[in-house]
């Protein structure tokens, strides 16, 4: 199973900022992808590039678009 989810890193811990649906002490490889203001501006720029193209989508819904690409570029 792969999937794409936002955590928080507080007092040495990552937290999902939603919920995920995991067995208790299962392992996991983790992928840290940085999102400041550099990535921001690309996630912008590539939004507008293609704003409408496959018809409405909730921020969310393409925000999460953008992470499952980021992640696939690896």
């Amino acid at each position: 199973m792969s999937k794409v989810i936002r955590v928080r890193y507080e007092k040495g811990v990552l937290k999902p900022l939603e919920p995920i649906d995991l067995e208790e002490g299962v392992e996991l490889h983790i992928v840290l992808l940085t999102t400041g203001k550099q990535e921001k501006r690309n996630r912008k720029r590539i939004v507008e590039k293609y704003k409408g193209f496959m018809g409405s989508a909730s921020k969310k819904e393409i925000d999460e678009l953008l992470l499952e690409a980021e992640f696939e570029s690896l």
